[in-house]
């Protein structure tokens, strides 16, 4: 999924931080939300030539609404199925469709960047087919 940097295992372990900040829907598992999310971090660190920082996993949940206080249904609707079994190794080929969601330019923007644009139209963020 691009290009592999340093320390991507640093990745799993900054999901700690966010644990107690994710809002998930009853139908969305949180261990595929954290795999699928760290994919898209993992990608963004990548564009940068470096190891996963924080930044680049609030940028990824935020992108999708996990870090919102109201999240609009539509965008409840794709979570729900673009996520749904990437933690399973035999779904790699999902956590990868997911990951080409979020272009490289929308990955190089700073998390105010990307809560404000989310706030305004979060499908601006994403590229859903």
């Amino acid at each position: 999924m691009g290009y592999q940097g340093p320390d991507q295992g640093y990745a799993l372990r900054l999901c700690r931080v966010f644990r107690d900040q994710i809002r998930v829907s009853e139908r969305e598992n949180i261990a595929d939300v954290e795999r699928g999310c760290v994919q898209i971090a993992l990608k963004r660190a990548s564009l940068f030539g470096r190891a996963p920082v924080v930044h680049d996993l609030e940028i990824a949940y935020r992108i999708w609404g996990f870090l919102a206080d109201e999240v609009d249904v539509g965008l409840i609707e794709e979570r729900e199925r673009r996520f749904e079994g990437v933690s399973e190794a035999h779904h790699y080929a999902d956590a990868r469709v997911l990951v080409e969601t979020v272009r490289d330019e929308i990955l190089m923007m700073s998390p105010g960047e990307i809560k404000d644009r989310h706030a305004a139209d979060w499908a601006s963020l994403l590229e859903l087919l």
